[in-house]
């Protein structure tokens, strides 16, 4: 970008919680100079503007595509922003959008009612299958200075640094206890791209797997490590399948 030109920005959301938007208004100490450097053009959570149309510099997508008119404003999107980021599980990977595998139409009665059509509605997918995606932020949700180096970065004309150990890894640098080994607890920290902190772990929570598969992982590994902890497959096979599906 050129010195002293404002980001045009859009941080859109699809199938999701709003939690990856809140993310990045949780990150106080940065957001006055972030201000300064940024020109929302769509921010729902954030902003009332609205300026649907225009070109934009970057555009943060935060959940799945389950629908026709989110699929159709996707693909709007990805015409008139230079690059686009997948924010947060949901958009990477589908993320607990995607865990209902059958009767989809039972699912949204029970959520929604009777009186809700679902004619619009298919089971939710990445927006990697339907676009291209220029960078991606893992996560469910993100965490803040990702996002914000992903931002800082851009601004300055690279991209951010792409994380490729797993969690474990970040427990040992951080000397946590192993819930795996020594706890026999279910944890996915063998196989999850790291970049948390080891957040989840450090609290005694063993790690869900949301930022997703690290490259080369050893899933069959663990999945002995897991039926030797007395842990049913089937189980295990669902945990695995969460948020690495896609990865």
């Amino acid at each position: 970008m050129k010195q002293g030109t404002l980001l045009q920005l859009a941080y859109v959301r699809f199938t999701s919680c709003s939690g990856c938007q809140l993310m990045l208004l949780n990150c106080e100490e940065q957001l006055a100079e972030l201000a300064e450097l940024v020109a929302l053009r769509e921010f729902p959570l954030a902003c009332s503007a609205d300026l649907e149309g225009q070109p934009l510099d970057l555009a943060l997508v935060e959940g799945s595509i389950s629908t026709a008119t989110e699929l159709s404003r996707l693909l709007e999107l990805r015409r008139r922003c230079r690059i686009l980021v997948a924010v947060g599980s949901c958009a990477l990977n589908g993320g607990i959008n995607a865990l209902v595998e059958d009767d989809r139409d039972t699912a949204a009665t029970v959520v929604y009612g009777p009186s809700l059509p679902c004619a619009d509605s298919f089971p939710p997918l990445p927006l990697h299958r339907f676009v291209k995606v220029d960078w991606r932020i893992a996560g469910c949700p993100p965490e803040r200075h990702e996002l914000v180096e992903t931002l800082t970065s851009l601004l300055h004309g690279g991209w951010p640094g792409w994380q490729v150990m797993p969690v474990c890894m970040e427990c040992r640098i951080l000397e946590r206890r192993c819930l795996l080994q020594e706890d026999r607890l279910p944890c996915l920290g063998p196989v999850t791209r790291a970049g948390c902190q080891a957040r989840c772990p450090s609290l005694g929570v063993p790690c869900e797997g949301c930022r997703g598969m690290v490259a080369e992982a050893n899933r069959d590994q663990l999945f002995r490590l897991l039926v030797e902890n007395g842990m049913a497959e089937r189980e295990i096979e669902r945990r695995l399948q969460r948020f690495g599906g896609e990865l």
